[in-house]
């Protein structure tokens, strides 16, 4: 169902998924590192990890930070800039020092091999084309170590069709109110493509002083072709569960898709 043209065909339409810098200022006071409950989660699934460990499209640091002060083996890499910068002070700021890149999905590269890649909170949604979808999978086959593991947390399927607007309000230290306003432009039933607007304002003193549109584009997986993809590039042992919570299995009211595979011996 398509509920507006969001013009992203036109060669003036803003970039999707790009995180400019309100946009990360609002991720980071939203999402500091450490705040979210599937942390622990993580710890757990990596423990006994023997090797290195790669988080693709780090952010700000929200989880990285945490892997990290836990002692973890972490790296990663990010498309943003701004969000690189604010990871960067973050782990400055707690004497830590990972290897932190620029780069996208589709062309990050590494001389080296990973004992775990790692791709949370629904990230790997952003890769709104299929066939790019399937060449990432496939560049983190390649990139794991014979027996590595690959784990990927997805948006449930009920994620597509959610035309709700969100509405949000933080302020910052300086007493500034940042506000965003997303609203559903194109729904896509047959590509299982989401596209929304995300407005971000600054108001000061009651007046508005700065704004910011982010265009983000998702694409929806269904459970049972996200398991044949990841067969499709190489992955063996595929599993799934649901909200970070161990046994869980995914059903209805499933908020987050929890998928694990492997790289074969």
């Amino acid at each position: 169902m398509t509920l507006a043209d969001p013009g992203l065909a036109r060669p003036n339409a803003p970039l999707p998924n790009r995180y400019g810098a309100m946009c990360t200022e609002v991720y980071d006071l939203d999402k500091p590192p450490g705040s979210l409950p599937d942390v622990p989660f993580w710890i757990d699934r990596l423990a006994g990890t023997g090797g290195p460990v790669l988080e693709a499209g780090v952010g700000t640091g929200r989880l990285l930070v945490p892997l990290l002060e836990a002692g973890f083996q972490v790296e990663g890499f990010d498309r943003s800039a701004d969000m690189l910068a604010v990871c960067a002070g973050h782990c400055a700021a707690r004497g830590l020092s990972p290897a932190l890149r620029q780069a996208r999905f589709q062309d990050f590269a590494y001389d080296r091999s990973f004992a775990a890649i790692l791709v949370p909170v629904g990230t790997f949604n952003l890769i709104d084309d299929f066939g790019e979808a399937l060449g990432v999978l496939r560049r983190f086959f390649d990139h794991l170590a014979p027996g590595g593991r690959l784990m990927i947390d997805l948006l449930p399927p009920g994620f597509l069709a959610n035309e709700r607007p969100d509405i949000r309000t933080w302020t910052t230290p300086s007493g500034d109110l940042l506000r965003i306003e997303g609203r559903a432009v194109d729904i896509d039933l047959v590509r299982q493509r989401r596209v929304t607007h995300d407005r971000y304002e600054r108001w000061r003193e009651g007046r508005l002083v700065e704004s910011e549109l982010e265009v983000m584009a998702f694409r929806i997986w269904g459970l049972k072709e996200f398991e044949m993809a990841l067969a499709m590039a190489g992955f063996v042992q595929i599993s799934v569960g649901a909200d970070h919570q161990s046994g869980k299995r995914p059903g209805r009211s499933s908020r987050i898709l929890n998928f694990e595979a492997l790289r074969p011996a």
